[in-house]
């Protein structure tokens, strides 16, 4: 039963790690919170169940096409909600966020209805079996996605011109600009990438539970902020670790205590982690505070 346990939290953990990079790179560049994430991994799970069942399109190919929409969904976000007060109070821009979220959650109840729609996807292949260990081949599919994207990710913030100047907004903005970095064109950038990894974890989610309903962004998305926290926020390899921990806390716990309680221990994680480690597991936080003193 553990190592069976193990399969699912790891696989429910890549998914976390996954939405919570979103998190942790608008984080990293603005030094604020998107609280709409959550409804973009909900919105790529939906726009994919939408172009699959109304046009009879494969799932592969609607899947890009959900990431798509969700990114450009992403890049809106930031247009909307955070660009026209960048430079205004930061509670005034968490109302905004908020408030995008809730429109977005009620914009999708309105299109595709409240209930919950069957998102099914069959690919056809026996689970695999390790002596008393059922993997199904979804969990295989879920597991190698997250991580192959997750490693493509940092490689690609690491090694790219792009990634430098997106290290470098996130070090010190100013000094980027004047160093001939457009931190527009950055800021875009990131709220496009994050966006796309949350859409990913959203269709992956929905392959994983073959449901989906427009309040699932909510609570996955919490739990990827907690993610992000136990990781480091900021620290794209915190937010990495900090998913798959936490994915494995949850489902250890959901099996061996009880299932009613999985949500009561994530959270419990986040308060652990913000009294006794409030930096997090690679200090993201602590580092953005000590440079916040010396400006």
């Amino acid at each position: 039963m553990f190592w069976q346990q193990m399969v699912n939290s790891i696989s429910l953990g890549a998914l976390y790690s996954l939405l919570a990079i979103g998190y942790t790179m608008v984080y990293g560049i603005i030094k604020l919170i998107n609280f709409a994430h959550g409804e973009i991994f909900m919105c790529g799970a939906f726009f994919t169940w939408w172009i699959m069942t109304a046009f009879s399109i494969p799932f592969p190919i609607a899947a890009l096409m959900g990431i798509m929409l969700s990114t450009l969904l992403g890049v809106g976000v930031e247009r909307i909600a955070y660009r026209p007060l960048r430079n205004a109070p930061r509670f005034a821009v968490i109302i905004s966020v908020l408030g995008m979220s809730i429109f977005l959650q009620n914009m999708a109840r309105i299109v595709w209805g409240a209930e919950f729609q069957t998102f099914d996807v069959d690919f056809g292949y026996s689970p695999i079996l390790i002596g008393n260990v059922v993997i199904p081949i979804k969990k295989v599919f879920i597991l190698a996605t997250s991580l192959i994207l997750m490693v493509a990710l940092g490689l690609y913030v690491k090694k790219t011109y792009i990634g430098k100047a997106m290290r470098a907004t996130a070090a010190d903005p100013e000094a980027a600009e004047m160093m001939g970095i457009n931190i527009n064109a950055v800021i875009v950038l990131t709220f496009a990438i994050g966006s796309a990894m949350g859409a990913v974890a959203g269709i992956l989610f929905a392959v994983n539970y073959n449901s989906i309903d427009p309040f699932m962004g909510f609570n996955a998305g919490l739990k990827a902020f907690t993610a992000a926290v136990l990781g480091g926020i900021g620290n794209i390899y915190g937010a990495m670790i900090g998913g798959i921990l936490l994915g494995i806390f949850e489902g250890i716990g959901a099996g061996y205590i009880s299932s009613l309680y999985r949500d009561a221990f994530a959270f419990s994680v986040l308060i652990l982690v913000l009294i006794f480690r409030p930096e997090g597991l690679l200090g993201e936080i602590g580092k953005s505070k000590r440079r916040d003193k010396t400006r």
